[in-house]
């Protein structure tokens, strides 16, 4: 018999990555708890493996889990872009700049899905330092820019947070005083605060390697370097931390959206904006 994956047990399975806690998950989707772990067995049924590795802090993907992942919230995104757009052609140009964490992850691929259901429609995505992407957005030629909202370069429409979590080198000891961390140079948003986290629990650090992008900071934690505070998408399967009380946890991460007034009713941005909330 052939097996489906329904888009509800989807839904469930990222909402409860994403929040990091089936109850806070639970709230989210306006679900009870027993409710929701029901779902999210009945999906790990259907995949066959474990999904979810659960402790009394919350819950973070397994292995399989984190293969899942990508797949289901394409699925999503493809389904709810199919429900709202089919029928109507969009055409026009529309640039989108992005926190290279960001644009690294699934947004872009929901970006692209997008533009094959309008094949009249194109997309730039720019991911570029701070005092450029501002520049650029008030010349309008950059229509969204989603950012951590301190360099977000107009008011934000809405924000949301997102967490953060370590990747481990292979071979990175993390009981190691001081622990190497690789980290973001300045200017980075979150590097103070995942820094003053660590100083919080009295875990003495060394900076092991720096790097201004997330593809140096990625080889670095490759290379067995040390550790790194990342967003869970970028966060390779074999970079990943199964153990919850290994380091400390780390603070979630505001992410704002700011769009240029000059595109109010645009339906190409609308889009667009809508295509990036749902995946964020």
């Amino acid at each position: 018999m052939a097996r489906d994956l329904e888009t509800a047990l989807l839904r469930s399975f990222v909402t409860a990555v994403r929040a990091g806690s089936i109850s806070r998950a639970a709230i989210a989707l306006g679900q009870t708890q027993p409710a929701l772990s029901q779902q999210l067995r009945k999906l790990e049924s259907v995949v066959g493996r474990p999904l979810l590795h659960r402790s009394p802090s919350g819950v973070s993907p397994t292995r399989a889990g984190e293969e899942l992942l990508p797949y289901a919230e394409r699925i999503l995104s493809l389904s709810a872009q199919a429900l709202t757009e089919t029928g109507r052609a969009l055409t026009g140009h529309c640039v989108v700049g992005l926190l290279e964490d960001l644009a690294a992850s699934q947004l872009s691929q929901a970006l692209a899905d997008l533009v094959r259901l309008h094949p009249g429609a194109t997309l730039e995505v720019l991911s570029i330092s701070s005092a450029a992407m501002r520049e650029a957005y008030d010349a309008g030629r950059v229509q969204l820019v989603l950012d951590a909202v301190p360099d977000v370069p107009g008011p934000p429409r809405w924000t949301v947070r997102r967490p953060l979590a370590w990747a481990i080198g292979q071979g990175v000891d993390v009981a190691a005083d001081p622990l190497p961390v690789v980290l973001f140079s300045n200017p980075c948003t979150w590097r103070t605060s995942v820094l003053e986290t660590l100083e919080r629990t009295d875990r003495r650090w060394r900076v092991a390697f720096e790097s201004n992008s997330l593809v140096g900071v990625l080889a670095a934690v490759r290379a067995g370097l040390g550790v790194a505070a990342l967003m869970p998408a970028n966060i390779e399967p074999v970079m990943a931390c199964h153990d919850p009380d290994a380091l400390p946890a780390l603070p979630d991460v505001e992410l704002g959206l700011a769009r240029h007034p000059r595109t109010e009713g645009d339906p190409l941005v609308d889009a667009v904006e809508t295509a990036l909330r749902r995946v964020v």
